[in-house]
């Protein structure tokens, strides 16, 4: 039999606890160590200290006892951007777009701030990166329904498309079925001749005459477009709506008249150029 000094010494020996208990789990009552208590007190020391120095909480006076702040220093460094900005600005306003496509750090000036624009503004229709979405057109692809120069851009960006404004360019697309000029038929055989534009062996006289009569004086004798009109080369790859057979046939029934806004008076004159920049950067411009 194990006496009671025996008993008591293994006792002793146990280790402390808080006397919690979870499923069977003790918790132990270890102090944590000193350094780490130390170093503790040591980290809130110096994060006071910071605070006094540079705080970023509301102090009475917002400065700190080196006299920084926070807004100081958004202050200074807005200015700062504000005196490189404006020289670069000046030089841009200065410049035209020929000049500015020649000279490196203007490029990259007006690149900056056209895609920041077109971010804000222009992307919601064409998409990340100009990409287009259906009823607006790809800006990557080289096709330019109102031309590719960026004078030509910088117009279109300027005045829109049908957009109400006095210098705006403007055309529509004849609603050819619903204002009953052609007949189901007649639609049907111009739908599959303009599916079959770059098929030489496909021949219909009478869907040719169809074209000819009807749709030639805008895109062109040889369907490839008329930018005069804003009107697309229907012999390419790419189409705004689509190019199976039921869009097409949906196209000349109803027509199409999109509309793109007019910037004019919306975003600074510079805006509007840095913008026909960037578009222009993005592919297929002259």
């Amino acid at each position: 039999m194990m006496n009671k000094s025996k008993l008591k010494t293994k006792k002793n020996n146990e280790p402390k606890t808080t006397s919690h208990e979870w499923d069977g789990i003790k918790e132990y009552d270890n102090p944590d160590p000193f350094w780490l208590r130390l170093f503790f007190y040591i980290a809130l020391f110096f994060a006071l200290v910071y605070w006094l120095l540079y705080p970023s909480w509301p102090v009475p006076n917002g400065k700190g006892f080196l006299n920084w702040s926070a807004r100081k220093e958004l202050k200074d460094g807005l200015e700062k951007i504000d005196k490189i900005r404006n020289k670069y600005q000046e030089n841009f306003d200065k410049s035209t777009f020929e000049e500015i496509l020649k000279n490196k750090d203007l490029l990259k000036f007006a690149n900056a701030g056209g895609k920041s624009a077109f971010q804000n503004n222009c992307e919601v229709c064409h998409g990340k990166g100009g990409g287009g979405n259906i009823g607006y057109p790809n800006l990557t692809a080289g096709a330019w329904l109102w031309g590719e120069t960026i004078d030509d851009i910088y117009t279109t960006l300027k005045y829109g498309i049908r957009s109400g404004n006095d210098e705006t360019r403007d055309s529509a697309m004849a609603a050819f079925g619903r204002d009953k000029i052609l007949d189901s038929r007649q639609i049907d055989a111009l739908t599959r001749y303009i599916l079959n534009l770059n098929n030489r062996d496909y021949s219909n006289k009478k869907a040719n005459e169809l074209y000819q009569e009807h749709c030639a004086s805008c895109h062109g004798k040889n369907a490839e477009g008329g930018k005069e009109f804003g009107a697309p080369n229907l012999k390419d790859a790419i189409w705004l709506y689509g190019n199976d057979y039921k869009t097409i046939y949906d196209v000349i029934y109803n027509g199409r008249a999109g509309v793109m806004p007019y910037w004019q008076g919306k975003l600074s004159d510079s805006t509007i150029r840095q913008l026909a920049i960037y578009v222009h950067q993005l592919g297929g411009g002259k």
